[in-house]
């Protein structure tokens, strides 16, 4: 049985419509594949699998974050970790949060190494999931 790794956020009915175009990426030999907002990587050798689809997220990455090899993976999976321990926690709060802003719970082992490439895109949709949408996750002041 395979395992998956899955983050869908933000989900744009326009998707289905679109044209895909491929990224290749050099690092762990992930496939990325872009499809107008959507990100999606995969690792069969991991079976993992993430996709962020938010409009703006693509574009705004291109533009403001951090170039590739900037942060150490330590420091991404310590922020990631942080990060995904405080979204589920706003998942499961009935009463606060909005709703529509954290929807699904992301999966995101701590001991499981996803490689550079996963944790730096989630990393920097946290980065820009915050900033957009002026959140504070896990206390830290969000800069790309």
């Amino acid at each position: 049985m395979k395992n998956s790794f899955i983050i869908v956020l933000f989900i744009t009915i326009f998707i289905a419509c679109t044209s895909t175009k491929s990224i290749s990426t050099t690092d762990e030999k992930n496939l990325v594949a872009k499809t107008s907002d959507t990100i999606k990587i995969a690792n069969d050798s991991l079976e993992y699998e993430i996709i962020i689809i938010d409009p703006g997220f693509s574009s705004w990455l291109a533009k403001n974050a951090k170039p590739r090899g900037f942060y150490s993976i330590n420091f991404l999976e310590s922020r990631n970790q942080t990060y995904v321990v405080e979204w589920n926690s706003r998942v499961n709060q009935i009463q606060g949060n909005n709703r529509n802003m954290y929807e699904m719970r992301i999966d995101y082992e701590p001991f499981t190494r996803y490689g550079y490439e996963v944790n730096y895109l989630l990393y920097n949709y946290f980065i820009y999931f915050q900033i957009v949408n002026n959140q504070k996750l896990g206390g830290f002041i969000p800069s790309p």
